[in-house]
């Protein structure tokens, strides 16, 4: 590539630069970001409360897989004791 052709890349990214930064600065971009960014959060809000739901129930199956083990090893410990009594 010449030289003139570097400098015309080189005018043509400062001008579309300078386009693209008062374009991102104008009202009507800030507008569609913020309603973009509200859009997101609701998004985020939505997730974590599904999450938030999941783990509820992940808390409620563990307490109750906890006692159905809980109920057996005793079950366990008495048919053990009973086993005992009969041997001895």
């Amino acid at each position: 590539m010449n030289l003139y052709g570097k400098a015309a890349l080189f005018a043509g990214g400062v001008l579309f630069g300078s386009a693209g930064l008062k374009l991102l600065a104008s009202k009507d971009a800030k507008k569609v970001y913020t309603h973009t960014l509200a859009a997101a959060l609701r998004v985020k809000e939505s997730a974590m409360g599904t999450v938030t739901s999941v783990q509820e129930n992940a808390a409620d199956i563990l307490a109750a897989a906890e006692d159905i083990n809980a109920k057996r090893a005793a079950q366990e410990t008495v048919v053990e004791d009973d086993s005992a009594e009969v041997e001895g």
